[in-house]
């Protein structure tokens, strides 16, 4: 009886400053004035609060949520659980890069990059560019001393 009573005036009380913003010729305000005015009255009107008023001074509601925080503590703990059962971040991704399908096409014998050797071998030596790379260079060399760089 109270809430509806608090929330009468307060839409009362909104609606006439919507409507001295109104006077000020701020009408687009006042219309939004006037908008959230009315919540409190239509919430009184529909028994929302009457329900909220209700439901605030139960022992069952009040258990009820007490239910829903248990439930969404069970789920998280198990998130958690099922997170840290699959090992570490690279054993997971390890796995996943195992189950992904081949880099390669089909009909590939060996990636185009070649192999990577092995931990006992060392690197294939590097080959130096050839003339034409060197055209590409100078090229490139060209292009930048016309603008300057």
């Amino acid at each position: 009886m109270i809430a509806e009573t608090v929330c009468s005036a307060v839409a009362a009380a909104g609606l006439g400053i919507a409507v001295v913003t109104a006077y000020r010729k701020r009408y687009l305000t006042a219309t939004r004035i006037a908008a959230y005015a009315l919540v409190p009255l239509g919430l009184v009107m529909t028994g929302v609060v009457e329900w909220l008023a209700d439901t605030a001074f139960s022992l069952t509601a009040w258990a009820g949520f007490g239910v829903l925080g248990l439930s969404w503590l069970l789920f998280a703990t198990t998130r958690t659980v099922e997170r840290r059962r699959g090992g570490t971040r690279k054993e997971r991704k390890a796995a996943g890069e195992s189950a992904a399908p081949a880099a390669t096409a089909p009909g590939a014998s060996a990636p185009a990059l070649g192999q990577a050797p092995s931990r006992g071998q060392s690197p294939a030596p590097r080959q130096k560019p050839t003339a034409q790379g060197d055209d590409d260079f100078s090229d490139i060399e060209a292009i930048l001393k016309k603008h300057g760089i």
